[in-house]
């Protein structure tokens, strides 16, 4: 007989820490529809969102470097990817919800614009006036709206957890607003996990691909990063000399490596202490319990620095960027001028949400690539 939702949520309740978030304890869906029959809420959640169209598009979408730049460095949908992988690996080992980390952490880029960070500020200074622009709450209307792929519903339809996870999603880039129905002071364990897998992986693999693009470089970083240090260390005491392909590897793996170690430990002892009993004991409580030791938030800090100052300003990353920028202001103001122009999607949306806003959503839709091939059809030039 084929395992059914029933049995998977025992198993939950009799593998996971009392303080999960069990699936058969889910709020729900905004709309209802008959449960999943050989997967729990949270097995459909992540299915749901690799099935979407924008967790598609995230292929070509940047991470750093813009996308189309070399073949190894990252893109949006490879750094989620190993979101989701780094955030089962920590819920495992606390007895959390693997599945709810996973599908947060698969979901909580959908929202980002064209050209990283720095696109997402651009749609928010043109869109000041008009309620702003934030890729937090852009996932949320992604999967709430502005995917159709389902007859009786908008969106996704995802459960109340995995969207509070998105509302909740702060990260030193990213600072969400509030936002109704999710008022808990925090959110589950499973969202504060992927909060700070993001992290980890982010800085780790930037690093990963400063080194490949050239513009970083291992002696500086023996000199100027305490992080790097310890982990070239450690790999040199276990493998003595490896080729610089290898050696580059292990390091970066060494890092991820001690990051997750320090979140492991240093959670299980703050959940430990703090007395919870429950999820919902979880929310309200009054600072998150999925945290670095002091010590590695001061190491991650000193990493983040330098990144910012050798790789996220470097001239090589910084001025494509910014003409990439210059392109989506000038579609902006055009399919302002013209919202013929704009897809149909948008252009129905336009008159319950306003032009701005239907502008905004088409634009943070497209990739790297769709922008470029905009711009060069409307203005000629790329």
């Amino acid at each position: 007989m084929p395992r059914t939702r029933q049995e998977l949520e025992r198993i939950e309740r009799q593998i996971l820490a009392p303080y999960a978030q069990f699936s058969g304890d889910s709020r729900g869906r905004r709309y209802e529809e008959p449960p999943p029959q050989w997967r729990t809420h949270y097995q459909r959640d992540r299915d749901r969102v690799i099935h979407s169209r924008a967790f598609r598009r995230l292929e070509y979408k940047t991470q750093v470097f813009l996308n189309g730049t070399g073949d190894h460095l990252r893109t949006r949908l490879t750094h989620t990817i190993e979101v989701a992988a780094v955030s089962r690996n920590i819920a495992s080992a606390l007895k959390l919800n693997e599945d709810l980390a996973e599908s947060i952490a698969l979901a909580h880029d959908l929202g980002h614009s064209p050209f990283g960070h720095k696109g997402e500020t651009v749609l928010n200074r043109l869109m000041r006036k008009h309620g702003g622009f934030e890729h937090n709450r852009q996932s949320l209307r992604i999967v709430e709206e502005l995917e159709q792929k389902y007859p009786d519903f908008p969106g996704l339809n995802l459960t109340w957890e995995v969207r509070e996870g998105l509302v909740k999603h702060y990260t030193a880039y990213d600072h969400p607003g509030r936002r109704q129905g999710f008022d808990a002071k925090n959110s589950s364990l499973e969202a504060q996990i992927a909060n700070l897998a993001d992290e980890i992986t982010y800085y780790s693999h930037d690093l990963d691909d400063g080194l490949e693009s050239g513009l970083l470089s291992e002696s500086n970083l023996r000199r100027d990063v305490r992080l790097w240090t310890q982990a070239a260390r450690l790999v040199k005491k276990g493998h003595g000399d490896l080729p610089d392909e290898c050696r580059r590897y292990f390091i970066i793996r060494t890092i991820i490596d001690l990051q997750i170690h320090d979140v492991v430990e240093t959670s299980e002892q703050l959940v430990t202490t703090s007395g919870v009993g429950s999820a919902d004991e979880v929310r309200l409580f009054p600072k998150a319990l999925v945290q670095h030791s002091p010590e590695r938030r001061a190491l991650n800090l000193e990493l983040r620095d330098y990144l910012y100052e050798n790789l996220y300003f470097n001239s090589v990353v910084f001025e494509p960027n910014q003409r990439a920028l210059k392109m989506l202001e000038q579609l902006f103001n055009y399919y302002l001028a013209h919202p013929k122009e704009i897809g149909a999607g948008a252009r129905r949306r336009a008159s319950k949400t306003g032009l701005y806003r239907a502008v905004c959503d088409y634009l943070a839709g497209m990739t790297d690539r769709y922008v470029g091939l905009e711009y060069k059809r409307i203005f000629g030039k790329t």
